[in-house]
């Protein structure tokens, strides 16, 4: 409650926060009883994430595959690993077939603007 100062607009003011605290209180309903003898709805198993990551990949065999012909395959597997741990991919063959790693492994280049991944 306010002090009252004896103005008829202390009481006006207090009768009008009164009125807004009655306003304030939600009613409370009950909620309704199951019916008697009803199916209850089926129950569905929640749907697989859409998003799901891309299993491991296992760089060293994969790059192993790819450089075992290479005229240099120890540079050729050091920049076959840094490709596929940073684009989780490696290509199938012993060479070409870029494209099916997507722009990642295809757009990836050296200081000398060569592609970097094998």
């Amino acid at each position: 409650m306010l002090p009252r100062h004896g103005s008829q607009f202390d009481a006006r003011k207090q009768a009008s926060m009164e009125t807004d605290n009655e306003i304030k209180e939600a009613p409370k309903i009950a909620a309704p009883a199951p019916l008697v003898g009803a199916a209850a709805p089926p129950v569905r198993a929640p749907a697989p994430p859409t998003g799901a990551p891309a299993p491991p990949i296992n760089c060293k065999t994969g790059c192993g595959e790819r450089c075992k012909l290479h005229s240099r395959p120890n540079v050729c597997m050091r920049a076959c690993g840094t490709c596929c741990a940073r684009c989780k991919c490696v290509p199938p063959g012993q060479s070409g077939n870029r494209e099916v790693c997507g722009s990642c492994y295809t757009d990836w280049k050296t200081h000398n603007n060569q592609t970097k991944c094998p």
